[in-house]
């Protein structure tokens, strides 16, 4: 891999001052996880406290996938072309005010409406965070070391997030949505004070593409809501073929406004990229396995054993390992093999993981749990990390932004998928048992091996980011 020449202000050693900008682009990458992981947890006493339906709680975290996903695309070229701290600055302040509003909701459409903000919000700060990253240090063994510390934090998140949500709700759920307001805070000032764009956006030639804003994000919305209308076959086939269609429809019209725009928002040749669309794909099935897991897992510790929240929380959270070892044994494996080889190992890892849970019963001990646990740590560490490193290599500075914003709209679309899949099969297998449960198991075993047969398309490319010592990517 050619090594280009590091941007003006770029990190090219491990400060103090390095090491705190890092923390805090890290801090809020772990907030949006363990914003959706504790809200995953309180969701059945939010339902019993406000009294809301089936359909309405179930709402709670689709509005916040579709914010999410929705505005994925336009929140990463927003980072590109109108500055990423702006962008970062400006969402970081939606998401603390919204998520306010929703620990003082008292209505199933207060909360709605909160979430689906508090997910546009993510929509924008995701892929601004990763660019300031990507851009914020020099690209080699600082930007992947960070990239590593990064990610490991934000999986990490996801998984002390349960715990915290538990805690939390014992507390009173309402704090589920004011612990990151506080959170929210203090990573606003950090930012203020120590992170700056490492160049000035330039004036975009045409202006903005508003059209191809409105109509890529149509697009998401849509196909989102599809998607997730999908957990619920029986409810209006017709109805959801509609809005499949009508997303795809305006995809296309996408597709021709940036064909024919001067100042395009998506440079469709970035498409082209082998790359980029093999670290989208697995980055969209590894997410999708794991949803479907932790939603299979969470029934059965549950609802089949009735384990509660906080236990429940316990028993997962040693997949939260892959925070300690994604900034530390990650870089040696990626440094050696290449992060094409470790992706595919960390996929098979996780195939394996889901493969062993298979055999769960009524009377399963933990520690027949455990080997999933552990092995899904190490596959978290092992893919979430390096992806987020290939997802920007080959691709130009002005373009990390988009760049970040497709892997996320992988992962995000990911999410949905796998929880809709598992949700149809169980709903599909009647009232909640270890057979129906088992079945829908399946869902998130055939994600993985299907991302395992992808990530090994990568294993001849030469281009493995960050992994070729002979050419001199890294040094030791």
């Amino acid at each position: 891999m050619v090594v280009t020449a590091p941007s003006p202000g770029a990190v090219t050693t491990m400060t103090g001052r390095a090491w705190a900008v890092l923390a805090v682009l890290c801090g809020a990458i772990f907030l949006e996880g363990v914003d959706v992981a504790m809200l995953n947890v309180a969701l059945p006493s939010i339902r019993a406290d406000l009294g809301l339906s089936t359909g309405t709680a179930g709402g709670v975290v689709s509005a916040y996938v579709l914010g999410y996903g929705g505005f994925m695309l336009f929140g990463g070229r927003a980072a590109d072309l109108l500055g990423r701290r702006r962008m970062f600055v400006f969402w970081m302040t939606v998401f603390l005010v919204f998520s306010g509003l929703g620990g003082f909701a008292t209505t199933g459409w207060m909360l709605l409406i909160a979430r689906f903000v508090t997910g546009v919000a993510a929509a924008f700060l995701a892929p601004a965070g990763l660019s300031l990253v990507t851009t914020s240090f020099a690209e080699g063994p600082v930007r992947d070391k960070a990239l590593l510390v990064y990610s490991g934090i934000a999986a990490g998140g996801f998984s002390l997030g349960m715990v915290a949500g538990g805690l939390l709700t014992a507390l009173g759920w309402r704090w589920v949505f004011f612990a990151p307001v506080a959170l929210s805070a203090v990573i606003l000032v950090g930012v203020l004070a120590l992170v700056r764009d490492s160049e000035v956006p330039q004036r975009v030639r045409g202006g903005f593409d508003v059209l191809g804003a409105l109509t890529v994000t149509g697009a998401m919305l849509l196909l989102v809501y599809g998607v997730v209308r999908l957990e619920h076959p029986g409810e209006s086939a017709v109805l959801t073929a509609a809005v499949f269609a009508v997303g795809l429809l305006l995809l296309a019209l996408f597709v021709v406004i940036e064909r024919r725009s001067e100042a395009p928002l998506v440079r469709l040749g970035i498409l082209r990229s082998a790359n980029v669309l093999r670290t989208t794909i697995v980055g969209l099935l590894f997410q999708g396995s794991f949803a479907g897991f932790q939603f299979v897992g969470t029934l059965y510790l549950q609802e089949v054993r009735g384990w509660s929240a906080v236990q429940t929380g316990l028993a997962m959270v040693v997949i939260g390992i892959d925070a300690i070892l994604a900034p530390t044994l990650t870089p040696r494996l990626v440094r050696r093999f290449g992060t094409a080889r470790v992706i595919f190992v960390g996929m098979l890892l996780a195939s394996v993981a889901y493969l062993l849970f298979l055999p769960m019963n009524i009377d399963w001990a933990y520690a027949a749990m455990l080997p999933t646990m552990l092995l899904l740590g190490l596959a978290f560490a092992l893919v979430y990390g390096p992806l987020t490193i290939a997802g920007t290599d080959g691709v130009a500075e002005q373009e990390h932004g988009l760049a970040g914003g497709l892997l996320y709209t992988g992962f995000q679309f990911g999410f949905a998928l796998g929880i809709s899949a598992v949700t149809a099969v169980t709903v599909a297998s009647g009232p909640i048992a270890i057979g129906g449960l088992r079945t829908a198991l399946v869902v998130p075993v055939t994600a993985a091996l299907v991302a395992v047969v992808v990530a090994a398309s990568g294993l001849s490319s030469r281009t493995s980011c960050a992994g070729n010592l002979e050419e001199g990517s890294l040094v030791r």
